[in-house]
This record gives structure tokens, sequence and C-alpha cells, in this order.
């Protein structure tokens, strides 16, 4: 899949570059027999941590040519579900799902998809009360720069960082937060869809390499408040987490390697696409 790698990781990586704000530690996560060894002080507050920990472009692109890849619109999340997202977790999470798969959709040169994505994404920021950072303008701006990636990459991100700053006037740094992990879970999620695939193992060092963006992202998202029913977000990145530190001690590069770590972000992309936990 020519650039796909590069859009999805691209997309992980610079949403997850513009943080969550300033937040209290969110004190109720205190399972200690799953919490990784993080000095929230040093990292919570820094998602310029998650992006340095994730593949740089040079990578990606070396990638992207040792690999034939194509486009697999079945790994992206169904348009139609985004009705059924009616909290305000599971719409947050969707949109960073959403906005990574309009990444996609666009580098491909899929069009129409594009536009279906882009609708979805407009759905949940209008329920999260950020549309304004999906204006017609923005739409207006994508559809006159259809034919460059690179601007249409630019423009989502720049969409994107302005949920961030709506939400951080608002006091939402959490709902902020989440949507940076719905990137990072769709970003992971569909690397593992293509490594059944291709089975490079190129690709399946990359996979491996996550494990320090997982931990960033685990600070990032231990030092805001969540709710409750919102915590099994944390406790599944954890297990996930776990499952790295086994996963790094392996000796081969396959689909082996990585089967705890593709079954587990299976399983917790379709808890939160299907709105269930």
């Amino acid at each position: 899949m020519k650039k796909f790698i590069y859009a999805f990781l691209l997309l992980t990586g610079t949403a997850l570059f513009y943080s969550c704000g300033d937040s209290q530690k969110n004190e109720e996560l205190v399972d200690e027999e799953h919490t990784p060894s993080i000095d929230s002080k040093k990292v919570a507050f820094s998602a310029q941590n998650v992006f340095n920990t994730l593949p740089d472009k040079e990578l990606v692109l070396s990638l992207i040519e040792k690999n034939n890849l194509e486009y697999n619109p079945d790994f992206l999340n169904d348009p139609n579900l985004v009705t059924k997202y009616n909290i305000e977790f599971f719409k947050a999470i969707n949109l960073g799902i959403y906005g990574s798969d309009l990444t996609i959709s666009s580098t491909f040169d899929q069009t129409q998809e594009s536009m279906v994505f882009l609708k979805c994404v407009n759905v949940l920021a209008g329920n999260l009360g950020v549309n304004a950072a999906f204006d017609q303008r923005m739409f207006d701006r994508i559809q006159s720069n259809d034919n460059n990636k690179d601007s249409v990459l630019q423009i989502i991100t720049e969409s994107f960082k302005k949920v961030d700053e709506i939400l951080k006037n608002n006091n939402r740094p959490g709902t902020s937060a989440i949507i940076l992990a719905g990137c990072w879970i769709e970003g992971l999620y569909v690397s593992c869809q293509m490594a059944q695939v291709v089975s490079a193992e190129s690709i399946f060092k990359t996979i491996l390499s996550q494990k320090e963006s997982l931990h960033n992202l685990l600070a990032l998202l231990e030092s805001v408040e969540l709710k409750e029913n919102e915590l099994f977000l944390v406790k599944d990145l954890r297990e996930l987490h776990k499952i790295y530190e086994v996963a790094e001690t392996s000796t081969s590069y396959d689909k082996a390697a990585i089967a705890g770590i593709s079954q587990k972000i299976s399983d917790l992309r379709k808890n939160v696409v299907s709105a269930t936990s």
C-alpha cells in the first residue's frame, strides 16, 4: 500500500504532537499490578515525547519502498457507525480514529471515501462542541487541494490542533487526550493488520519499537481526569504495555513476535469502535 504506513503513522505523530494540556493527575488509576514504571511528572504533559518516539519519516519511507503495499478500506472504521457514538468518550476516541482514516483515504486519492470520513469527523466534532475546527472553509480548502496530499494532511492536522485548543480553552483536556489515544490506537491497529498481509520483517520491527510511544501515551492519559467508565482504556493500554515487555525479548521478527500485540490492540479497537467496554 504505497504511502499507507507513512500517512497512518505520520497522522498519529502529528496528532499526538499537538498535546493535551495541563491537568491534574488522575489519582484513580492505581492498579499497581498493571502499571508500567512511568514518571508522570517528567513526561505526562509533553506530547512531544510521544512524537519523538514514533518512527521518523525516513524510516517509514524506507519501509514503503521495500514493500509492495495496497490500500485496503476494510482496515478502516465503518462510517455507518458514526451515529452509534452517543457518549462523549466514544465520540472523542472515534473522532481520533476517523481522523486517521480520513488521512489514509486522502493519501490514496480516495476522494469519495475521504469526503465520507470527513463527514464522520464533522459529525463527531459537532457533537463534542468543536465543529468550529471543521467549518466550511476547511472543507473548501481540502477540496481545492485534493491533488496535493501534503497540503491535505497539513489542513487536517491544523484542524485537529484547533480541536485541541478549543477543548483546552474549555477546560476539557481529558477529551483531548482521548482523541489522541484514538489516533494512536488506529495507527497501531492498521499497522498490525498490514503486517499480517505483507509479513515483512521491517514492519514487525517498527511495530515492536512502539513500546516507548505507548509508555508516553499512558503518561498523558494518566495525567488527565477520566471518568470511571473510561478507565478501561488505560487498563487495556497498561496490559498492552505488559505484552510489549514480553514481545521485545523476541529474537525473531515475524507474525509470532507481534501476535500478542496484534490481538490486544484488535480487541481494544473493536471495543471502542463498537462502543462497548
